[in-house]
């Protein structure tokens, strides 16, 4: 295996981490975002507020695109698998 392929698996396994990862946090940061917004708003400063709210929201997100990430993980699982070949030979 040259270099350049194994330079193309790497991005290609760092793209599906950044990939992944950023379904699961964005939900919950934008919703983050908003009670942050509604806390400056109204004075609120109690920091406890906006954590039940983020955590629903990434536990929907994983419960609604939980089919698409571990799709995403196991193309990328076969992918790397069909690649042994070329590693070893």
């Amino acid at each position: 295996m040259s270099p350049e392929s194994l330079v193309d698996v790497f991005r290609e396994a760092l793209s599906v981490i950044v990939l992944i990862v950023a379904a699961i946090i964005l939900p919950g940061l934008f919703v983050g975002l908003i009670v942050a917004v509604f806390q400056a708003a109204t004075s609120i400063n109690e920091q406890t507020l906006s954590f039940l709210p983020r955590l629903m929201m990434t536990l929907f997100a994983l419960m609604y695109l939980g089919h698409w990430l571990v799709q995403t993980m196991m193309d990328f699982f076969f992918e790397m698998v069909n690649l042994i070949p070329q590693v070893i030979g």
